[in-house]
């Protein structure tokens, strides 16, 4: 049977707090937070701006790289499969 005591009541509501104040600052300084872990070396999966006129230069030649690496890889596919 599980017995619940003022403890662990307190302790919820004050882990609940603290992950939501957590996740607001993320929020709200999320642009610094993901440009810090990319330059770390670490991407977060759906972060990426989806805007170009938002993007740095440096995201721009970064994405602008990427594409031509994907383009490539596929012109490369198309070649061997013929």
């Amino acid at each position: 049977m599980l017995n619940f005591t003022r403890d662990h009541v307190i302790g919820f509501l004050g882990g609940l707090g603290v992950s939501a104040l957590g996740f607001y600052l993320y929020k709200k300084n999320q642009a610094k937070v993901d440009e810090f872990l990319r330059s770390q070396g670490i991407e977060i999966p759906g972060s990426q701006v989806t805007d170009p006129s938002l993007m740095t230069l440096e995201e721009l030649v970064r994405e602008k790289e990427r594409m031509e690496d994907l383009i490539a890889e596929r012109e490369l596919l198309g070649k061997s499969e013929s």
